[in-house]
């Protein structure tokens, strides 16, 4: 059974490259971060996992997914694998982890002060968390699979009622990266002109999820069609860490305990 739908974007469907490799450089930029004991919350398909298990002493991962954790227990005996729904983080001590990394996993969480409350409490004295999740003032549609968006004062005032030091960045893109941005702007702007009931707003989020991700898929592939040397080429090097996160297209928060 696959587990991907647009919103779990996969290295191995050409179409998604562009958003593949934007979830990729998430870890590049936590490279520098990383060392001792790392703990990642929502490590999906296990994008990162190869890039920065060497980098640490301990790697730590749970997902919800026990296919794909069961997958890459196979793949990564020597990384610890959890299956379970978060939070709370059921059996894991407090003060365990140097690091924690959790990317694009905050929008899907009910409780998301809870969430980082717990990320605080497994986390070392001094240690750091790095956080990323989309910049609402960037989507171009509503995600039904998403609880909350974020604009980048909303990021940083929820974290700093849980962490005493936060500092909030974010991840651009260069003119390649834009040039697709501008073109799938136009073309989900073609398919939401028909909803002239605003119906996207207005319905459970559950029965979006289902036309949401065809959609999605159906303009992915269009984008690739009319420019399919631009959506190849982006690679996780067009994207750029800023300190101007309000017009970033992803949030990127540093919280330390």
């Amino acid at each position: 059974m696959s587990v991907y739908t647009t919103e779990i974007a996969s290295d191995k469907i050409a179409s998604d490259n562009p958003i593949h490799q934007r979830l990729l450089k998430a870890y590049y930029l936590a490279e520098e971060y990383v060392h001792g004991d790392l703990f990642e919350i929502g490590c999906g398909e296990g994008r990162g996992i190869a890039l920065l298990k060497d980098k640490c002493k301990s790697y730590t991962a749970i997902d919800k997914i026990q296919e794909v954790i069961d997958q890459l227990q196979k793949k990564y005996p020597d990384v610890k694998l959890i299956q379970g729904n978060i939070p709370p983080f059921a059996g894991i001590a407090d003060n365990s982890f140097d690091v924690i990394i959790s990317f694009q996993v905050i929008e899907h969480i009910k409780n998301d002060k809870l969430y980082l409350q717990e990320i605080h409490r497994v986390l070392k004295p001094g240690g750091k968390a790095l956080i990323t999740t989309p910049n609402i003032k960037k989507t171009l549609t509503r995600n039904p699979w998403h609880i909350r968006e974020y604009k980048a004062t909303e990021l940083e005032n929820l974290a700093k009622t849980v962490f005493p030091k936060v500092e909030m960045k974010g991840v651009a893109g260069n003119d390649k990266v834009m040039e697709y941005y501008e073109m799938n702007k136009k073309s989900v702007e073609k398919i939401t002109r028909f909803d002239i009931l605003n119906l996207q707003y207005r319905l459970p989020a559950p029965l979006l999820r289902i036309p949401y991700d065809l959609l999605n898929r159906m303009n992915r592939n269009k984008l690739k069609t009319s420019n399919d040397s631009l959506v190849n080429q982006i690679h996780h090097t067009d994207y750029l860490l800023t300190d101007q996160a309000d017009g970033a297209l992803d949030l990127f928060c540093i919280m330390e305990k």
